[in-house]
């Protein structure tokens, strides 16, 4: 049996000039560039793909800034648990980043930090003997702190962050819950009930802890108002509550008149995730403005995109 094969002497072909390219040596990195200041270095990067997504974030970030716009940053624990928190505190203290949001275990780690100036368990080894979350002043502490959030109407960030003055705990300068407290700058705290170590105590009051964080949503849902017409609002390291907790906000925004549109959702992560696709790039975007994804450790990203917003700004 025979196969007749195709024949390809036919074949039409077209200059290469004339195919259109995605890839080209103008958007190469541009080592004239790299060796100078950091902005030049920044714009020495190619100007393809996540390099790409990188300048154009940075440029946002500045425009909101010049324009008096907010820049929102909702956060993991991570993101402390890496060190970063010194460089979270001077984006507030430069007028950069005007809230934060973190979860129930950003709060326990930054309280942690201002503390003893050190965090994180080693929850592998604590697990097995039953220890794990069993620290008795993080739990005793933070929830004698939360239940002065019953029948005040007072958010859970206010109420740690006051905690940690009438403390005066000594590393009270690397806690961004007080330093926001200090600077007016809102940072509100998103729990879910048995997520964190301090709801597995006696002293945790659910109600004070249902009512501080309900209050503390309130508050991230007036900032998220202001988003529209330039804002920027980053998820970081948070992969699912934080995502949702906006998309509620950003809902409750608009229901009630408030036109939060042609703004900027950035999420930053080193590995991508349902909901902060959907839930922060995609939908709140989908009818003006835009959204990225940015992938990488924190203690690389975060410090680079950091760096650069500063730079520019030192040199406008």
């Amino acid at each position: 049996m025979k196969f007749e094969p195709l024949n390809l002497s036919k074949i039409k072909t077209y200059p290469l000039k004339e195919r259109k390219n995605k890839v080209k040596i103008k958007d190469f990195i541009n080592l004239n560039l790299f060796y100078k200041d950091f902005l030049s270095y920044l714009s020495s990067l190619p100007s393809i793909l996540a390099a790409n997504d990188l300048k154009e974030v940075v440029n946002l970030i500045f425009k909101a800034y010049e324009h008096k716009k907010p820049v929102i940053l909702a956060m993991g624990a991570h993101v402390i648990k890496c060190g970063l928190s010194p460089l979270i505190i001077e984006l507030m203290k430069k007028g950069i980043v005007t809230a934060i949001a973190l979860n129930g275990a950003g709060a326990i780690h930054d309280f942690e930090i201002s503390l003893i100036g050190e965090t994180s368990e080693d929850v592998a080894e604590n697990i097995t003997s039953g220890v794990f979350g069993m620290a008795e002043e993080s739990t005793q502490l933070l929830n004698e702190a939360i239940s002065n959030c019953l029948g005040k109407k007072l958010g859970l960030g206010q109420v740690i962050a006051e905690k940690i003055e009438v403390l005066d705990n000594p590393y009270k300068e690397y806690s961004i819950l007080y330093q926001g407290f200090k600077l007016q700058i809102p940072v509100t705290i998103h729990v879910a009930i048995g997520t964190d170590i301090i709801h597995q105590h006696k002293n945790c009051n659910g109600a004070a802890l249902g009512e501080g964080s309900l209050h503390d949503f309130k508050i991230f849902a007036r900032q998220i108002t202001k988003l529209g017409d330039g804002g920027v609002y980053l998820n970081i390291g948070s992969a699912v509550i934080l995502p949702e907790v906006f998309l509620k906000a950003l809902t409750v925004a608009r229901n009630l008149g408030y036109q939060v549109n042609n703004f900027t959702t950035i999420n930053l992560d080193k590995e991508s995730h349902y909901r902060p696709r959907v839930n922060v790039v995609q939908r709140p975007t989908q009818e003006g403005g835009k959204g990225y994804s940015l992938i990488g450790h924190h203690e690389i990203m975060i410090p680079l995109l950091a760096r650069a917003v500063l730079e520019k700004i030192a040199l406008s």
